[in-house]
């Protein structure tokens, strides 16, 4: 992993993924997408390198899920000692998050939303970091849809798949 004193800020976001037919423990309904499966939150650097995930039921709000992964990453302790500040999307927005991001982790939550005149796709400056993050998960067959029975073993194969890239790239 990178060195703790790079990791100055951090991005959250979530991502709803279609759960497999013997799939039933922790699978939930997101209504915004329209898919039935799990919804996961992961935080990542500013170069796109995990941080902590979290893997819940898709019916999980972004703001609940959200302070379940940021509880995950203020647990590494000195290794995000010199984080500072958070860039999340809309989803996570509204005082109560906020306040809560502040008083229990002690950093700066920045919301990134899109252009209200824009249509279609955008290129969001920050946040494209962790869409990256996605994008590079999605190479991974299995983390296409959800096939695990527990969330936590989702969570550990993102943990795998992220590996593998990060050695990719040594390589």
């Amino acid at each position: 992993m990178p060195c703790s004193m790079f990791w100055l800020k951090a991005v959250a976001d979530s991502q709803s993924v279609k759960s497999a037919a013997g799939v039933h423990q922790l699978v939930g309904f997101d209504g915004g997408k329209l898919i039935t499966g799990r919804k996961r939150f992961l935080t990542v650097d500013t170069l796109g390198l995990v941080l902590r995930v979290f893997v819940s039921a898709a019916n999980l709000g972004e703001r609940e899920g959200g302070k379940h992964v940021l509880k995950r990453v203020k647990r590494m302790g000195k290794k995000v000692s010199r984080l500072t500040t958070l860039w999340v999307d809309g989803g996570f927005d509204g005082a109560p998050f906020l306040m809560w991001v502040m008083d229990i982790c002690r950093w700066i939550v920045q919301v990134v939303l899109r252009p209200e005149q824009t249509k279609g796709f955008t290129l969001l400056k920050k946040r494209w970091v962790v869409e990256r993050t996605f994008g590079w998960l999605m190479g991974c067959r299995r983390l296409v849809r959800d096939y695990e029975l527990l969330p936590e073993s989702s969570e550990t194969l993102i943990d795998l798949a992220m590996i593998r890239i990060m050695v990719r790239r040594l390589a």
